[in-house]
C-alpha cells in the first residue's frame, strides 16, 4: 500500500538503503484525512507497535501530529526502489500499552467501514468509548521490580539494613510495586526506595493503574423457573446451535410474556459452562436495570454498558471484559462492540426495536453487526420478539434464519382481550372532551377500584403538539428547523425536539398579536394533567426523556411502580415493552395513529409492533388484563392484526407491498441525506450525485430503483436545508459500489455535507 502524499520531498540524510531491517505500519485517522496510509516504525518502537494500538504520526507538509489507528503491521517489500524507501515518514510515539481492539474487532470495524460506506477510523472512533480511549479512571504510577542479575547479589551488596529488606521484598514480588506499596510493606520511609533507583538496584517504570475497583450492588439469587412443553422444544433447538460451534441464526417469535428471558439464560449458562462469554442487548435504557437485576440474580459476574455510564463506569466494566473476568454482557446497541475474548453468544432482546440502529455516522444497525460477529467467531445468534422485524421474518420463511416459536405465555395466561375505541365516534359525542375517550375512563375507574395497576402510552411529548393562532393562521415554528415548537407548561416554553431550540411560550401572537393563541394537540405533560384531575386521589408517574433525565431515575420509577407507590405509569414508547408487571390490569393506549401516516414504509410496522408491545404489558398474573386501543383509523390492517396479537396476519398484508414496491426485506436500500446552509447549492449537489449514481449504475448495468432528489420530509434541520435521495436494488454489494463511485467523483461544495445510509431505518 502506497503512503498517500504524506512523504517528505527530500529524504533524510541519514536513512539507510536497507530494506531488510524496515517494518511498516498502515494507520487510519478519525477525522479527514483519513487515511490509509503507511508509516516507517522507527526500530526502538518496533516492540510497541502493532494492530489496534493508537499511534502519533506526522501528517502533511506541515508535518503537524495527530492521533491515528493502527491497523496493519508489515515488512517492506524488498523489491520496493530505494528512491522510494528513503521518502517514508516515521511513527513518532505509541499511545497505548496494549491493544485496544483485537484482530477480530479490526476486521469487524473494516467490514463495518465497507458497508456502511464510512471511512474506517470514523468507526474505529466510534467502536472505542470516550472513556477508553482516554483511560478514564486510571493514574500514572512509578512501579518497580528487581534485576534477576541483582537479585542474586542480594546478601552480598553493600547495602543498609533497611534497603536490603526493600530489595527482598521488591525482588520476591511477582509483580512490580509502587511505593506506596513498597512503605506500606517494609515500613520505610521514600528517600531508601530514591537511592536504590539512583544506584539502579531497582528499575523503574511508568503505567496506569485504575484507582479504584467497581462496585456492584449484590442482587439477590434467583432461582431457575421451570419450562413449559414450548420452552422445553426451543430450547433443545438452542442447544444444537450452542453445542454446533458454528454461526447460527435462530429467530424466536414468541408472543409477550411467553418466557424468552429465562430461554436466553438457559442457553447462556450452557455458554458459560465451556468457559465461554455472552452478549445480551436490549434497545432502550429503560431496559437496562430490569434486565441487569435478573442477569445478576442468575450469574455472579455480570457488566453493563449503556450511555448513562460515567467515562470511569465505561471504562472499569470495558477493561473488565477484556481481560476476561465478566461472564455476561448487557446494554444497549453498543455493547455489541464488547471486547470479550471468548465470546460464545449474542442475544438480542425485542431485535425489531428502532433504537438498534444509529443515528450518526457509523450508521450501523446493531443487529447486523452482531450477524457479522458471529459470523467472524464461529457463536449463534439469539433474535427474539413477539413482533420481529419483517426483514427477520422474512429470511427465517426462506430458511436463512432457524424460526423457533414460543406461542403460548408462560403459567397458561391468556393473552389480554383489546378493543378498539373509534375516535371519529368519540369526537362527536357531545360528552366527550380530553384525550381519554368515555370507555378508557370507565375502564381506569374499574381498574383502580379492583387494585390493579395502569399503564398509559402516548409516544408523544411534551404539553401541546402545536403553537397557532387562530386570527392569522401562524404556527409558531424553530427558527432552525421546518417544524413547529412542542409547548411544555412545566416550564412554560416552547421546545423544539429535534435541535432543542427553546424560547418563552408567547402569551400572544407573535406576528398579529392575537391575545387568543391556541395551544392544541396533546403530549404526555398534558395527559398527565388530565389524568390528575380525573384521578385526584390516584398516585400518577410520567416516563419520557424530559422526567427522567437523572442517572438511575428509570431504575427509581419502575421499582415504584412495581412495589405498587404508583398506580397510573403514563409515558412513551419507553414503558411499551420488555417490563413485566403482574399487577397492571389495564393498558390504554391513547392515540394508535400517532406514527401511521408518517411518509415512511415501514410506518404501519411501527404502529403494530408498539401496540402490540405495550399491550402484552397486561394480563401477565392471575387478575388478567384488558387493553383499549384509541386510533381514529379502527380499519388499519395494522391496529386490526395487533388487536388480535397476530403477527402472522400483519406479515401477510404488509410483506407482498413491500415486494411490489422493491422495498425491504426484498431489496437493498441506502439513503443519502444532503443538507447545506443554502438551498440551492445543496439541492444542486444532490442532483449531481443522484445523476453520478445514475451514471454508475448503467455502467455496470445494475438494476436500481432510484427516488429523488426531493426535499427530506423534514425539509431544514437545525438550521440546514435537507434534500434525499433514496436508492434501491436486489444487488446490495452492487449498490454500495454505486454509491462509492459516485463519491469519487462528485464535486462537493464547501458549504454541503452529505451522508450515506446503509439500510435506513429513519425516512424523515
Amino acid at each position: 500500500m502506497k503512503q498517500q502524499n504524506l512523504f517528505d520531498t527530500a529524504p533524510p540524510p541519514w536513512e539507510s538503503d536497507d530494506a531488510e531491517d524496515r517494518m511498516f505500519a498502515t494507520v487510519v485517522l478519525p477525522e479527514t484525512p483519513y487515511g490509509p496510509y503507511d508509516y516507517v516504525i522507527p526500530p526502538d518502537l518496533r516492540d510497541r507497535v502493532e494492530p489496534g494500538r493508537r499511534v502519533k504520526v506526522p501528517l502533511g507538509h506541515g508535518n503537524r501530529s495527530v492521533v491515528a489507528y493502527c491497523v496493519k503491521v508489515y515488512a517492506q517489500n524488498a523489491s520496493e526502489p530505494a528512491e522510494a524507501r528513503r521518502n517514508w515518514k516515521e511513527i513518532r510515539a505509541v499511545l497505548d500499552t496494549r491493544p485496544l481492539l483485537s484482530g477480530k474487532m479490526l476486521r469487524l470495524t473494516e467490514w463495518m467501514s465497507e458497508y456502511y460506506l464510512c471511512p474506517w477510523g470514523q468507526v474505529l472512533e466510534a467502536v472505542l468509548p470516550l472513556g477508553v480511549r482516554t483511560q478514564a479512571g486510571t493514574r500514572q504510577v512509578r512501579l518497580y521490580s528487581v534485576d534477576p542479575a541483582i537479585a542474586e547479589q542480594i546478601e552480598t551488596l553493600t547495602l543498609t539494613p533497611k534497603q536490603r529488606q526493600i530489595l527482598r521484598h521488591v525482588a520476591s514480588s511477582p509483580q512490580p510495586l509502587s511505593i506506596a506499596d513498597i512503605r506500606a510493606a517494609v515500613g520505610c520511609a521514600e528517600q531508601p526506595i530514591r537511592n536504590l533507583e539512583r544506584k539502579r538496584m531497582l528499575v523503574a517504570q511508568t503505567e496506569r493503574i485504575y484507582r479504584s475497583k467497581l462496585e456492584e450492588k449484590s442482587v439477590p439469587r434467583l432461582d431457575r423457573h421451570s419450562l413449559n412443553e414450548d420452552q422445553q422444544r426451543a430450547l433443545q433447538s438452542v442447544m444444537v446451535a450452542v453445542h454446533s460451534q458454528q454461526p447460527a441464526v435462530l429467530l424466536v417469535h414468541g408472543v409477550t410474556g411467553s418466557g424468552k428471558t429465562e430461554l436466553y439464560m438457559r442457553a447462556i449458562d450452557e455458554v458459560l459452562h465451556f468457559g465461554r462469554q455472552a452478549i445480551v442487548l436490549v434497545p432502550e435504557i429503560s431496559l437496562t436495570p430490569q434486565t441487569v437485576a435478573r442477569f445478576r440474580g442468575r450469574f455472579e459476574r455480570v457488566a453493563v454498558l449503556h450511555s448513562h455510564l460515567s467515562p470511569i463506569e465505561r471504562n472499569a466494566h470495558w477493561q473488565r471484559i477484556a481481560a476476561g473476568e465478566i461472564q455476561v454482557v448487557v446494554g444497549a446497541r453498543s455493547a455489541v462492540f464488547a471486547p470479550t475474548p471468548h465470546l460464545g453468544l449474542i442475544v438480542l432482546d425485542e431485535e425489531h426495536d428502532a433504537s438498534f440502529k444509529q443515528d450518526l455516522v457509523p450508521r450501523y444497525h446493531a443487529r447486523d453487526v452482531a450477524l457479522q460477529r458471529a459470523r467472524m467467531d464461529n457463536v449463534p445468534v439469539i433474535l427474539g420478539s413477539a413482533t420481529p422485524a419483517l426483514e427477520s421474518w422474512q429470511r427465517a420463511c426462506e430458511g436463512s434464519y432457524q424460526l423457533i416459536e414460543l406461542p403460548r405465555r408462560i403459567l397458561g395466561f391468556p393473552l389480554p382481550d383489546v378493543g378498539i375505541i373509534d375516535l371519529r365516534t368519540e369526537t362527536r359525542n357531545r360528552y366527550s372532551s380530553g384525550s381519554i375517550s368515555r370507555p378508557l375512563r370507565q375502564a381506569m375507574q374499574d381498574s383502580l377500584r379492583d387494585g390493579g395497576q395502569i399503564i398509559l402510552l402516548l409516544n408523544r411529548r411534551g404539553y401541546s403538539t402545536t403553537i397557532q393562532c387562530p386570527a392569522c393562521g401562524l404556527v409558531v415554528k424553530c427558527p432552525e428547523c421546518d417544524l413547529a415548537l412542542t409547548h411544555h407548561r412545566s416550564e412554560e416554553i416552547a421546545v423544539c425536539h429535534y435541535c432543542d431550540h427553546q424560547r418563552p411560550s408567547p402569551p400572544v401572537c407573535p406576528d398579529c398579536g392575537f391575545d387568543g393563541i391556541r395551544y392544541s394537540g396533546t403530549g404526555t405533560e398534558r395527559l398527565e394533567a388530565e389524568v390528575r384531575r380525573a384521578f385526584p386521589d390516584t398516585s400518577c408517574l410520567r416516563m419520557d426523556s424530559d422526567s427522567m433525565r437523572k442517572p438511575g431515575s428509570h431504575e427509581q420509577a419502575f421499582q415504584k411502580f412495581r412495589d405498587g407507590e404508583i398506580q397510573i405509569l403514563l409515558g412513551t414508547q419507553m414503558i411499551a415493552k420488555g417490563l413485566d408487571f403482574p399487577n397492571v390490569t389495564l393498558v390504554g393506549v391513547i392515540n394508535a395513529d400517532v406514527a401511521l401516516h408518517f411518509p415512511d414504509f415501514r410506518a404501519a410496522e411501527r404502529v403494530f409492533q408498539l401496540v402490540t408491545q405495550v399491550a402484552g404489558r397486561t394480563g401477565r398474573g392471575p387478575r388478567g388484563g384488558r387493553v383499549l386501543v384509541q386510533t381514529y383509523s379502527p380499519d388499519h390492517p395494522s391496529i386490526i392484526a395487533s388487536s388480535r396479537h397476530d403477527f402472522a396476519r400483519f406479515a401477510s398484508v404488509e410483506l407482498p407491498i413491500r415486494r411490489e414496491h422493491a422495498y425491504p426485506p426484498f431489496a437493498s436500500m441506502i439513503r443519502i441525506i444532503a443538507r447545506g446552509e443554502e438551498e440551492l447549492p445543496t439541492e444542486a449537489f444532490a442532483q449531481e450525485f443522484a445523476g453520478l449514481m445514475r451514471s454508475a449504475a448503467e455502467e455496470r448495468k445494475l438494476e436500481m430503483r432510484l427516488l429523488g432528489p426531493a426535499p427530506a420530509p423534514i425539509a431544514r434541520l437545525r438550521g440546514k436545508f435537507r434534500f434525499h435521495i433514496l436508492a434501491s436494488s436486489l444487488n446490495g454489494a452492487g449498490l454500495r459500489e454505486v454509491v462509492r463511485a459516485a463519491a469519487s467523483k462528485a464535486v462537493q461544495p464547501d458549504n454541503v455535507l452529505w451522508v450515506a445510509d446503509t439500510d435506513p431505518i429513519e425516512m424523515l
